[in-house]
């Protein structure tokens, strides 16, 4: 079935750039582009419907590519604690922190985890995201890793957005495992991931490489372990400490690594030869009030792609809104809204491992786009808060929520 939409002007993002067609018309057949021009062009045929957007700039639709929608509990009282004068040592001493999270999450049903994470992905949606990846690492045992990972798969089921899975078993030290750091990475290497990858539950492994979580020669065990299993890796890595975790990651070719404001230039000419792609996330920079910043000089002389996420979580970036990422990456990063629209496209589907199905509009791509009631294509960046007037089409059907 062939439908037509027309009366617009449409930003491709091919090749990470605004690639713009004015007064073009798209034509989708099923779930995938068959055709995109100038309007003059379009061939002539029998369309079985034909939308008129209203002179829209259509954009793909955009792509979350690191979250951890998936959580139990609630830690805004932590924040309030903090901003009192409470540091995070003292807060974590308490039973805070991230093993806070981890008890709710345990404690959660599966069903009480899904209504809460779908609340938070449909605000995602509401901004024009079509595709999310989402992490577990909030359960730190089989069971409740299974559980969050059963819950990353129903998501997908139930709302109209494609989700990718990634299993972040080594997240942090669980507290069945104490002062055994090797212990638990070998558990995760000799039965969670095998058991979890046969289940059908992970499209990608991640880690924590940081010094208050698990060191290099740790997550390249996991990453091992992974490859076994013939399951791709991605990394947190460089977010606090260097480390060289995106060095790591580059030798074992990693659709992405994350956070990255400590990497040095060796790092970024590492990640550029291996197609790594950089995942920048102003969201925890903002929250966190960092000062180190990710080194943008680096990554754009040696050509590394740079991908924009909202790390939506708990602790360190509780972020309902990728436009407002676009904006901080602007503003903190000091990117273009055009950079900054490629890395929550183009360059976030191919740290996911879709850059050749996804984040792009072209011939043969999914028909996952935005019609955007705006002035021109920076507006995306330029906007604070609110929503825009949108109509949201994913796999060439109108979705809008």
């Amino acid at each position: 079935m062939k439908t037509l939409w027309q009366h617009c002007h449409v930003a491709t993002m091919a090749q990470g750039k605004y690639s713009i067609i004015e007064d073009a018309a798209i034509v989708t057949s099923g779930a995938l582009i068959e055709w995109i021009g100038p309007r003059a062009e379009l061939p002539k045929a029998d369309y079985v419907t034909s939308h008129d957007l209203q002179g829209a700039w259509v954009t793909p639709g955009l792509i979350d590519c690191h979250t951890h929608t998936v959580f139990g509990g609630n830690r805004s009282g932590e924040f309030e604690q903090r901003l009192q004068g409470v540091s995070y040592a003292e807060i974590a001493a308490a039973g805070g922190g991230i093993a806070s999270t981890v008890r709710a999450t345990r404690a959660a049903t599966e069903d009480e985890l899904f209504e809460s994470s779908r609340k938070r992905l449909r605000s995602l949606l509401r901004d024009g995201v079509t595709t999310v990846e989402i992490k577990s690492g909030y359960g730190l045992d089989l069971a409740s890793e299974r559980k969050i990972l059963r819950v990353i798969r129903r998501l997908g089921a139930e709302l109209p957005v494609r989700v990718r899975s990634t299993c972040l078993a080594a997240h942090a030290l669980p507290p069945e495992y104490v002062d055994r750091a090797d212990a638990y990475i070998e558990h995760i290497c000799a039965e969670m991931l095998p058991a979890l990858a046969a289940e059908g539950l992970v499209d990608a492994v991640d880690a924590f490489c940081e010094y208050l979580a698990f060191s290099p020669e740790q997550v390249e065990r996991v990453f091992i372990a992974a490859h076994k299993l013939g399951l791709p890796v991605k990394l947190h890595a460089e977010q606090l400490s260097s480390l060289h975790g995106s060095s790591l990651a580059a030798r074992y070719q990693a659709l992405s690594a994350d956070h990255l404001e400590f990497m040095t230039e060796e790092d970024a000419i590492a990640m550029a030869a291996s197609g790594t792609v950089a995942v920048l996330l102003p969201g925890a920079f903002y929250f966190l009030r960092e000062t180190q910043l990710p080194p943008m000089d680096a990554l754009r002389k040696h050509g590394v792609k740079i991908a924009i996420a909202s790390d939506l979580n708990p602790g360190t970036s509780p972020a309902l809104s990728v436009r407002l990422m676009l904006n901080m990456a602007c503003t903190l990063f000091r990117m273009t809204p055009e950079e900054a629209l490629a890395g929550a496209t183009q360059h976030a589907a191919t740290a996911l491992g879709l850059g050749d199905s996804h984040g792009s509009l072209e011939v043969g791509k999914v028909a996952d786009f935005v019609a955007w009631q705006i002035d021109r294509p920076a507006d995306l960046a330029y906007w604070l808060g609110g929503e825009l007037d949108k109509r949201v089409v994913r796999h060439g059907v109108d979705v809008t929520v």
